[in-house]
């Protein structure tokens, strides 16, 4: 007999807050066919300091409205991957740590960025996040929303 650990229900959509990068109420496509997570960010670039590499970003503090301030946030490169689109196109992503939240619960999530202006979401939660904390019933979103 197997026993499952119970796991939370995510929808297709879910609205998560990002609290060390001071990003709120991000929309976020759940998407069990992307390896890692991802958020849009305007620009950003690769520096080298003191022997350790930093990716510093450029990120909309409310991708939804056209006027909102433009965070700049820098993090310590936690690694570097070849991630193909789905385009099919190769691009090297930087990935660093912070924290998610959802249900009122922190999470520990590996970040990658890119323009996602194009994309209706500027957040995706792929399956190296999901993965064993939860299930994705895709009939239904925003079941992880956040009282505070």
């Amino acid at each position: 007999m197997v026993i499952l650990k119970e796991k939370r229900i995510i929808g297709s959509i879910e609205t998560v807050d990002l609290p060390e990068l001071g990003l709120y109420n991000i929309a976020a496509k759940i998407d069990t066919g992307a390896e890692t997570s991802v958020l849009h960010c305007e620009y950003f670039e690769v520096f080298e300091q003191d022997g350790h590499r930093f990716i510093r970003c450029h990120i909309t503090g409310h991708p939804e409205d056209d006027e909102a301030e433009i965070l700049q946030l820098t993090f310590p490169i936690h690694r570097e991957r070849v991630v193909k689109s789905s385009f099919g196109q190769a691009e090297t992503r930087h990935i660093f740590l912070t924290k998610i939240k959802l249900f009122d619960t922190l999470f520990n999530i590996k970040l990658s960025v890119r323009d996602r202006s194009s994309m209706s979401y500027p957040m995706l939660l792929g399956r190296n996040f999901i993965s064993g904390k939860f299930l994705v019933d895709v009939s239904k979103k925003h079941l992880a929303k956040n009282t505070f």
